[in-house]
């Protein structure tokens, strides 16, 4: 008899241990989902997240909401995202910067993208242009007459960039080594404030996204002279490229993309990833993109992988180019 009643409160505390897990479990689903963005609001890729938030929430009947943890090129958005339990209930959507530079740039930047991360799907081509202030250069439009203007004002020769270490800087590097010149490249926290001291006239020249630059082309305030990447974009036909302009090895385009934890499980990876695709191949995202100039993209997770390698691959070779050491 005795025996009998251990073993149906025995079995009494294995159907509350099992209520209680199913109860928690069921609690996490429905909290909302993280986004982690590693850049100010207000910036472009700030700006993709709350498209494709509103666009997932919507799909997944589920609230995704935005948290913005800007700072180090995103490092602490990154670092937060190892940090956080596979549980589905924190994405991380991020630059190639953070995701492909700074695993090279940075001694001890506290995570292995490859190796903490889970792919989960490409959002968006951005490529970065590099932009004057015809205020402060005058008519200068490609990137020899920027050398040049830098030659004959060196106390003034500074490039701003969206963070320390960034492709960007290692493309003012390689400019200045084509070119031969001196020119200083200035970190900041995201191109919203170098596109803000650009157009102050702070600084005469500042690389960053096209939605960030382009709005003050067009009114003149800004001239756009040179584009990342393989090719030109269509929104600017007439703009070249670095490698165009005799910069070889700066012809990579960034890309923004979401990740999960490792270990996250597959099933929830995937649902993630139908639902981003979804979103990106929507037209009211294509729309919302188109204002940023930004190209929407989808992938699968396993293709997000390889071109999160191959952007290692190719940013390794600029930095060894160019004889960074990390300090």
């Amino acid at each position: 008899m005795k025996r009998r009643s251990l073993i149906r409160h025995a079995a009494l505390a294995t159907a509350g241990l099992y209520i209680a897990v199913s109860a928690a479990s069921a609690l996490a689903q429905q909290r909302p989902v993280r986004l982690l963005v590693g850049f100010p609001a207000g910036g472009s890729t700030d700006v993709v997240a709350r498209v494709l938030a509103e666009g997932m929430s919507h799909l997944l009947q589920r609230t995704v909401i935005v948290e913005n943890r800007p700072g180090a090129g995103g490092q602490i958005a990154a670092n937060l995202l190892k940090q956080s339990p596979p549980d589905g209930n924190t994405l991380f959507l991020s630059n190639s910067h953070a995701l492909s530079m700074i695993p090279l740039t940075v001694r001890n930047p506290g995570y292995e993208t490859l190796k903490d991360f889970a792919s989960v799907g490409l959002v968006a081509i951005s490529p970065d242009v590099l932009s004057v202030n015809p205020a402060v250069v005058g008519p200068v439009s490609d990137l020899r007459g920027l050398a040049n203007w830098a030659r004959a004002h060196p106390d003034r020769a500074s490039i701003g960039v969206p963070a320390a270490s960034s492709d960007p800087e290692f493309g003012v590097r390689l400019l200045a080594s084509t070119f031969k010149v001196d020119l200083n490249p200035v970190p900041y926290r995201g191109d919203g404030p170098v596109a803000q001291d650009l157009i102050a006239g702070q600084i005469p020249g500042g690389i960053g996204s096209i939605g960030a630059m382009l709005p003050h082309a067009r009114t003149g305030r800004l001239r756009i002279i040179a584009v990342s990447g393989p090719k030109r974009i269509a929104s600017l036909p007439n703009v070249p490229t670095y490698v165009e302009q005799g910069v070889e090895g700066y012809g990579t385009s960034g890309f923004v993309a979401v990740l999960a934890p490792v270990g996250t499980p597959s099933e929830t990876i995937m649902r993630y990833n139908t639902a981003i695709t979804q979103v990106v191949n929507s037209p009211r995202f294509a729309e919302k993109l188109s204002e940023l100039a930004i190209v929407p993209t989808s992938s699968t997770p396993e293709e997000l992988t390889a071109r999160i390698r191959d952007a290692h691959n190719s940013f390794a070779a600029i930095v060894r180019r160019t004889g960074f050491q990390i300090p």
